[in-house]
């Protein structure tokens, strides 16, 4: 039996999936031109992320005199092996993405040291359904680890573009999640939905901003950066006790970019 093909119908097949092919090329050339990465369904990343999450785990046992502790939350390490760290940095740094150390993301920015992320979200002691605010969206991780581990996530940045850049990832990402963002200076909290359970400052100044002491709940939790860009920084954790008294301790030196804006 001989099999017979339309020629006319063959060859507008083969045109419309060379244009759609094309359409792929020119929108992928777009991302990669912009510097970041590519949404991708197959996450290659996971024995990279494994080794980040053992690092982590290491360098926790070698600084639990700082801690006061020698292992995390599992709730954190379970966030730290399903977050995608690699979408979170540009294209240019994706190789680097699960090294344990700050990755630049732009606009004179970072996203922070991977262990850093984990001790911090871990003193927090958050628990699913917490209402987390965090000073500094950046690249969106440590929102992202936030929302991973189930807490109401209120992100804010300064940095206009940068916070629709992380907007639109998070979003994407994470689309049924209790996580908002929105773009402003995050000195001054987010009074509409304060108060907080928890608060993570994700920049360094050189004091603790009174409005996000306001807007803490009493017997809640902050971690805070303290000190000035050229000389020491200390991470600092701030309790609030239930009649208001406010107690700090320092945990460890840190380095972390400046908090922007004229306070």
């Amino acid at each position: 039996m001989k099999h017979h093909v339309q020629a006319g119908s063959f060859r507008v097949r083969q045109t419309r999936s060379f244009i759609n092919a094309v359409q792929s090329a020119v929108i992928s050339g777009l991302l990669f031109l912009a510097g970041w990465p590519l949404s991708i369904q197959a996450d290659s990343f996971v024995e990279q992320r494994a080794a980040m999450v053992s690092h982590i785990r290491q360098h926790v046992v070698e600084t639990s005199a700082y801690l006061g502790k020698d292992q995390l939350d599992p709730v954190v390490i379970e966030a730290l092996q399903k977050v995608p760290r690699h979408e979170f940095v540009p294209w240019t740094y994706r190789d680097n993405a699960y090294a344990n150390r700050p990755q630049p993301i732009g606009y004179g920015q970072t996203i922070s040291q991977p262990y850093i992320v984990a001790i911090m979200s871990d003193l927090l002691q958050l628990k699913p359904g917490d209402k987390v605010f965090e000073l500094g969206t950046g690249s969106g991780y440590q929102a992202a680890i936030l929302a991973e581990m189930g807490c109401q996530v209120y992100s804010m940045e300064i940095i206009e573009k940068l916070a629709e850049r992380s907007a639109a990832l998070l979003q994407r990402l994470y689309p049924d999640s209790q996580l908002k963002t929105r773009s402003g200076d995050a000195y001054f909290g987010w009074e509409q939905h304060a108060p907080f359970d928890a608060i993570i400052v994700t920049a360094a100044g050189d004091h603790i901003p009174p409005p996000l002491i306001q807007q803490l709940k009493p017997g809640g939790r902050m971690i805070i950066p303290v000190g000035n860009r050229f000389f020491a920084q200390q991470l600092l954790l701030i309790e609030k006790a239930a009649d208001g008294t406010i107690t700090s301790r320092d945990v460890m030196p840190v380095r972390f970019v400046p908090i922007t804006g004229d306070h």
